[in-house]
């Protein structure tokens, strides 16, 4: 009898010996899938699932995928990811929809030591990104490329309209960073916040400085608003975006008011347009395959995207970690070893671009992740 209790005893040893060296490999996500950010949480939230359907484990690890909702508000993105590390022990944090919510959840995963990939670009101060990297695109890669645009179509005076908060702020500075040696001047700068519902005001006041063109700060739905304003005051110059308005949502609610006008973007939207060599396009491929299976719909917007990819660079850190080094998803030793991981990240091919991470930038694309297109009959269009 005891003879056979310890032998069972060892089984049940065993076997716990088993589960803990094969524990899963959490991922903590905080989107917007309500409120005004939600045409951007949606489809990152849906990037992640095709992204985790199309590798479902590691190194032999399943990967479980805990999903929040921020509701658009910074200050519960801030609280989601603190659940998700002190409740849920997830292994990495990523998000959000926006830049306020996405410094929100960098500065959790600072405080407790848990890499984090952000999906929107943000800019830190040196000491507060030792754990953050992001897959977006930096402002200021894409900027230079609508300045050079607006250069080229002889552009001399543009007005600004963006965000009232973090990512008008980028924009507007990538602007004038850049159009100073393009010969172009900044004559406003306009803001206005995500939940409002004109910008009457702020076009009246653009209008009335007579630019040759507009530069317009926004994402996602609210980021028509501008667009629509001018048409109906019948501005007659070239308008020009950036990457956070690339969603099938803003090409709807601005309609032909967006028509004509040119955005930089990652190569993922106008992949098919693209010659079979560009780095990113078989991957792209795969992406759109998996997404259409898991979503039961095509991926129109470049969002879905960007959470797709930092699940690669993810899945390439914890790969190289697991496979090289004896230590245990759910560690702080683990976290570490994966934020070493995704800082050594080499030439990892994604939707957006090829990824490339090194201590202190927490950016790590080149101008392989960006492309111009025009609005042209609803769809986006590759700008020769």
């Amino acid at each position: 009898m005891k003879a056979l209790l310890r032998a069972t005893t060892f089984a049940a040893a065993a076997l716990l010996s088993i589960a803990a060296t094969a524990a899963d490999l959490k991922i903590g996500l905080s989107v917007s899938l309500s409120g005004p950010n939600s045409s951007l949480g949606v489809p990152y939230a849906n990037g992640m699932k095709a992204a985790v359907a199309m590798q479902p484990e590691i190194a032999g690890r399943k990967v479980q995928l805990i999903v929040l909702d921020d509701a658009s508000d910074p200050t519960t993105s801030g609280r989601n990811a603190r659940k998700l590390v002190d409740e849920e022990k997830v292994d990495i944090l990523m998000g959000s929809s926006g830049v306020p919510a996405t410094i929100a959840i960098s500065q959790v995963g600072k405080e407790s030591k848990t890499p984090m990939i952000g999906l929107s670009p943000i800019q830190l101060a040196p000491t507060e990104i030792d754990w953050t990297v992001t897959v977006a695109q930096p402002p200021q890669l894409m900027i230079d490329a609508i300045v050079d645009r607006m250069k080229a179509n002889g552009v001399k005076t543009v007005g600004y309209i963006g965000f009232a908060d973090a990512w008008g702020d980028l924009v507007y500075n990538a602007l004038v960073k850049a159009s100073e040696p393009a010969g172009i001047k900044v004559v406003t700068n306009e803001r206005y916040a995500r939940a409002d519902q004109s910008v009457t005001g702020q076009v009246l006041k653009i209008v009335a400085a007579r630019p040759d063109a507009v530069m317009t700060g926004g994402a996602g739905t609210p980021g028509a608003l501008p667009y629509l304003a001018l048409q109906e005051r019948g501005f007659k110059g070239g308008i020009y975006g950036q990457h956070g308005l690339v969603n099938a949502d803003f090409l709807r609610v601005a309609g032909a008011a967006a028509s004509g006008s040119f955005v930089p973007t990652g190569p993922v939207i106008v992949a098919d347009q693209l010659p079979a060599a560009y780095p990113t396009k078989k991957v792209t491929q795969d992406f759109r395959t998996t997404y259409q299976k898991v979503i039961g719909q095509p991926s129109t917007d470049a969002f879905s995207a960007y959470s797709f990819d930092a699940y690669r660079v993810f899945a390439d850190a914890a790969q190289r970690v697991l496979t090289a080094q004896k230590v245990e998803p759910g560690t702080p030793q683990f976290r570490q070893a994966l934020r070493d991981g995704i800082f050594s990240t080499k030439e990892v091919v994604g939707a957006h671009g090829v990824y490339n991470f090194k201590p202190g930038n927490i950016y790590g694309v080149d101008e392989r992740a960006r492309v111009i297109v025009r609005v042209d009959n609803g769809q986006w269009k590759l700008a020769p």
